[in-house]
């Protein structure tokens, strides 16, 4: 288990009618003005953007709308978003939506406070390096449990014009308050419900397989956690107004992203997470269902260089019952059924299902590599390993 510090200060507003306390939850964070940063029109439709409306009319403080995000939000809105806080003298950004209204907030949040000269985009997310300077305070109304962005360190944008899709991490962008009312999610149409559990699970996987040692006790964490939205997922699906499984699923995709799972534990893999990223960068795919291509590929590859952990992996989460002997058996035995899970979501689970075939797969791969060098920690990989993947992914 190696050092850690573990730091993280959001607020957590857990529970049915909790988006109506948006407006005093600003107000108590010092807000003055506010950014009121969502997609489209869903908000509208569920109530929600009328109920966070009134709450800021209720405790007198004004706002600015930045509606427009798209999943894979886009740098051209961030810098929209960026133009007009500083015109408007705006002092407090407020999400409503899921993972990509909050990134798309973050990265207005720290990108409204850079120096003159610095440019978001070349400075900070194609530098690795980069230190982020300072942030503007901002606070979330969650509405699709599944990118954990409430409370994690991660923003994650994409360059529509160069095709890059790319991460940046600081504590400074923590939002100071996150509501989470699972009511918010009864109206996610399926395919929504079953990415966002597939993104949550994805995010305790990653973390999951590290090389350090002595870390049972998170291991048995992670993996109670993700049998849990396995079991869910399903369940939520045949009954999506159940408010008990919607508040556990909103409360597991927190958990998978806030670090509290994963202390001592070096930050876990993330190289699925690199790879799908060059796939939602290039065809603008939903991440948790490119996840569900890339991750059992990039299992069946690297498995063959790392097997321990996936056999324990196989047994704990899975519950697979070969002899533990047979190895590879255990593990094409748990890829099969992960797999599996996936489809039984409705989730395709290979690139030809959904018509893409290898033309990219190069251009993918060093594109996913451009100022890092390799990607991955629980196995490093290159280009050529890159490729290898998204070959098993067809």
């Amino acid at each position: 288990m190696e050092n850690y510090i573990y730091f993280n200060p959001t607020k957590i507003i857990f529970g049915k009618g909790t988006h109506s306390l948006a407006g005093e939850q600003v107000l108590a964070f010092g807000g003055k003005k506010v950014l009121l940063h969502y997609g489209g029109g869903s908000i509208k439709r569920t109530g929600i953007y009328d109920t966070v409306v009134a709450s800021l009319d209720t405790a007198g403080v004004p706002f600015v709308e930045l509606p427009g995000v798209v999943p894979n939000p886009r740098i051209s809105l961030v810098r929209e978003g960026i133009e007009l806080v500083k015109r408007q003298g705006i002092d407090f950004i407020l999400a409503i939506g899921g993972g990509s209204v909050i990134d798309s907030a973050k990265a207005i949040a720290f990108g409204s406070l850079l120096a003159p000269g610095k440019d978001i985009w070349d400075d900070y997310f194609m530098d690795p390096t980069a230190t982020i300077p300072a942030a503007m305070p901002l606070g979330v109304v969650l509405t699709i449990p599944a990118a954990g962005s409430e409370s994690s360190n991660s923003c994650v944008i994409t360059n529509e014009d160069t095709g890059f899709k790319r991460g940046v991490k600081t504590e400074l962008y923590l939002p100071k308050f996150s509501i989470l009312d699972p009511e918010v999610s009864y109206s996610l149409p399926p395919f929504q419900t079953a990415c966002g559990a597939i993104d949550i699970h994805a995010h305790m996987f990653e973390r999951y397989f590290s090389a350090v040692e002595h870390t049972d006790v998170t291991d048995q964490l992670l993996e109670g956690a993700m049998r849990s939205v396995i079991d869910l997922a399903p369940r939520i699906l045949k009954d999506p107004r159940n408010y008990g499984y919607r508040a556990e699923m909103m409360y597991a995709g927190t958990i998978a992203h806030n670090n509290s799972l994963n202390p001592g534990r070096g930050g876990g893999d993330w190289g699925s997470h690199q790879i799908e990223h060059e796939l939602s960068g290039r065809y603008d795919m939903t991440h948790g269902a490119g996840l569900a291509i890339v991750i059992p590929a990039w299992m069946k590859y690297v498995s063959r260089k790392h097997p321990e952990k996936f056999v324990q992996y196989a047994v704990r989460v899975w519950g697979v019952t070969l002899p533990p002997s047979d190895t590879f058996g255990v593990i094409d035995a748990m890829i099969e059924r992960q797999e599996q899970w996936y489809r039984s979501l409705g989730i395709k689970t290979t690139l030809s299902d959904l018509g893409y075939d290898d033309t990219y797969f190069q251009d993918m791969a060093e594109k996913a590599l451009v100022n890092k060098g390799s990607i991955g920690s629980y196995c490093r990989l290159g280009a050529q390993d890159i490729v290898e993947i998204l070959k098993l992914a067809l």
